[in-house]
This record gives structure tokens, sequence and C-alpha cells, in this order.
């Protein structure tokens, strides 16, 4: 009987796991529909901010425009790493803060004193454990990051870099593919480098001139760079989510399965063993 018992227990205890994973995953899918929806409208609109920036800019500009500088030598750049502030994503946050190391440890190697900038609780967790020291830590931006949010973290790297107290800005995100399909990415916002290789030639009529344009223009195009990270990570934070979630619910099948088949077996051995013990009493009792 203790046997049957504890498996019962085991069997309340996983199912009841079960239940939360399955809700978890349920929730995750809910948000991930939004927030690909939001990535899909963010893309359309960071493609056609980059075309324009890509066609107005050329060689010429680069010393009348702060942003557009190239130093000559990088001697500092700052590493701005997204993660989220909820764990229960599988692998999501390890792999983000791998990739920021990694990069900056080659950062360093070069030469090149590194600034960390950590958006996510899990991010600012793992570094003050280890006593990384983090230029920013916040961990006031939610799964739902607005254009606000991205300039509060962009602005005072974009003011470092125009000063000449920066020569890069690098951001560590998770590039949103798929549900399945989230990698770790790095990407180069400062200076300014649209793709593309400028041989275009196209005629504008520009009201008002290049100049306002582009003063306007270029800090709102790296300032939206950062946005469609934050975007894209918060739908790979839901896809990681939502595929960690259904991993642990089959998993909990699997195992309600395998010791419903154990407690079966139990069951069957004890009531062979009370029908023998029943039998040869009454044999004892002839």
């Amino acid at each position: 009987m203790a046997k049957t018992r504890e498996i019962k227990r085991r069997l309340k205890s996983i199912d009841n796991i079960r239940q939360i994973t399955r809700t978890m995953e349920m929730v995750a899918t809910s948000k991930l529909k939004k927030a690909s929806d939001r990535v899909q409208a963010g893309r359309a609109y960071a493609d056609l901010l980059t075309d324009v920036i890509r066609r107005l800019t050329d060689p010429e500009l680069r010393a009348r425009y702060p942003l557009l500088r190239k130093p000559e030598e990088t001697r500092r750049a700052a590493v701005l790493l997204l993660t989220s502030n909820r764990g229960l994503a599988g692998a999501f946050n390890v792999n983000l803060i791998k990739e920021a190391r990694s990069l900056m440890d080659r950062l360093e190697a070069d030469g090149v004193a590194v600034d960390l900038h950590v958006v996510g609780k899990k991010g600012i967790s793992f570094f003050r454990f280890r006593e990384i020291p983090m230029a920013t830590a916040r961990m006031d931006i939610t799964d739902k990051p607005t254009p606000e949010d991205a300039a509060s973290l962009i602005d005072p790297l974009q003011d470092a870099f125009t000063a000449e107290e920066l020569d890069a800005v690098y951001v560590v995100y998770a590039q949103f593919r798929s549900a399945l399909s989230t990698p770790p990415k790095v990407i180069k916002v400062l200076p300014v480098e649209p793709k593309g290789d400028g041989t275009e030639t196209v005629d504008y009529l520009l009201s008002p001139g290049a100049d306002e344009i582009l003063n306007q223009l270029l800090p709102l195009y790296v300032r939206n760079r950062l946005f469609r990270a934050m975007v894209e990570t918060a739908a790979s934070e839901q896809g990681a989510r939502r595929t960690a979630m259904k991993n642990a619910t089959d998993n909990a099948a699997e195992m309600l399965d395998d010791l419903r088949r154990t407690f079966n077996r139990a069951r069957q051995a004890q009531i062979t063993q009370e029908i023998a013990e029943i039998v040869g009493g009454a044999e004892a009792l002839d």
C-alpha cells in the first residue's frame, strides 16, 4: 500500500505541474500572436526608413553629421544587451548572455574598453552575481516595449557618441525568425551605416533641405533600430517560453503515462498478493 500511495502522490503532483505549464503555454501563445504582429509591422517601417537614409547619405556627409562619424580607431564601445525580466523560457536568456560575453571578449581582445548596458532582470542578475560592472541596469521595460523606452536607452549613448566619448554602439538581441527560431544577434547601431552600396542615383525634391531632414531622420533611424530589436526580443521571448512550456507539458504527460503503468502493475501485484493470502488462509482453515 505504501508504494501505491507514493505513486498516487507523484501522479497528483505531476498532473498539477502539467496543468500549470499548459496554462503558461496558452498564455505565451496568445502573447506571441500579438508580439509577432508588432514585429511584422515594425519591419516594414524600418525597411522604408533604412531605404530613405541610405539614399540620402553619402561619404561627403560624414564630416557634417556626428552620427555618421567613422572613427579611425575604436577605443571605447558600448554593448547594450536585451534580456527578459522573467524566466521559464528555456535557453533564451542564456544564449543572449553568451553572445554578449563573446562580443565583449572580442572587443577587449582588440584593446577596446567596453561599457556594458543591460536590460532585463535575468541579464542583470547574471552580471551582478559575477560582479561584472554595468553602466546601465534597467528592469522597468516590459514585454511590450515602446518607442519612448527605446529613446530613453539610446539617446544617452547617441549623446556620448556625438561627444566622441564612444566610438561604437552594439546591441545584442534575439532575432525573431519564427516561434521555434530565435537566435541571438549583434547589430552595430552607431555609427550609422545604412545597408546598400550607395550606387543608386535618385533625384529627390526635398522640402525642407537635406540638412534639416537628416538632422531629424538620423536620430530617429537609430532609435528605430533599437526599438525594432526590442520588439523582436519580446516576440522571441514569448516564442521561447511557448516552446519551453510545450516541452514541459509533453514531458509531464509522458511521466504520467509511465507512472500510471507503474501504478497499475503495483496495484495488480498487490491484488494478487491479497488473493494469495486469502486462498492461503482458507486452506489453513480447512
